[in-house]
C-alpha cells in the first residue's frame, strides 16, 4: 500500500497507477459523502459505477464511515448495493463494532439481520462492549445470538 493514499504505488501492480490527481482527489471525496451522510448523492454515484467497497488508506469502507457517522439509511442503501459487512479495517474495527460503539440500535439490528459477526475483528462488537461497559448493547447482540 502506498504511503500517501492519493498517490498509486508503482510497486503495486493492482493500483490505481492509471488514475489522474483528480480522479484520486474524487475518490477521496466520496468518503467524506459518508461521513457527512450525503445518502442519495453517494448512492448514485455508486449506482454509476464507483464500488461499493471502495475502501481509504485506513482500510475504512463507505459502510464502516456510514455506520460510524450514524448515517443509517446510507448504511443500509450500501448494502442493499453489496457493501461487504464482514470488512475489517486496519485497526480492526467493523461496520458491526462502529454501530455498538456508537449504540446505534437501528444500525447494529441492520448489521445483525444480514449476518454480520460479531466476534469478528480485534475490536469486535462483543470487545468494544466490554471496553467501554456498554451492556444494553451486549444485550442486543446476545438476544440476537439465541435467535440463531
Amino acid at each position: 500500500m502506498a504511503d500517501d493514499p492519493q498517490q498509486p504505488d508503482p510497486a503495486d501492480p493492482a493500483g490505481p497507477s492509471d488514475l489522474t490527481e483528480e480522479q484520486l482527489q474524487f475518490l477521496a471525496s466520496l468518503f467524506d459523502y459518508a461521513r457527512a451522510g450525503k445518502t442519495e448523492e453517494l448512492l448514485e454515484l455508486i449506482d454509476r459505477g464507483v464500488p461499493v467497497d471502495l475502501t481509504n488508506d485506513k482500510g475504512d469502507t463507505l459502510l464502516i464511515l456510514a455506520v460510524y457517522n450514524d448515517h443509517t439509511d446510507l448504511a443500509r442503501g450500501l448494502m442493499e448495493r453489496g457493501a461487504d459487512i464482514h470488512r475489517v479495517n486496519d485497526r480492526g474495527q467493523t461496520a458491526l463494532g462502529c454501530a455498538v460503539f456508537r449504540q446505534n440500535t437501528e444500525a447494529t439490528e441492520l448489521l445483525l439481520h444480514a449476518g454480520a459477526d460479531p466476534t469478528l475483528g480485534r475490536q469486535s462488537a462483543y470487545n468494544v462492549v466490554e471496553v467501554f461497559g456498554l451492556e444494553q448493547m451486549r444485550s442486543l447482540l446476545d438476544a440476537h445470538a439465541l435467535k440463531n
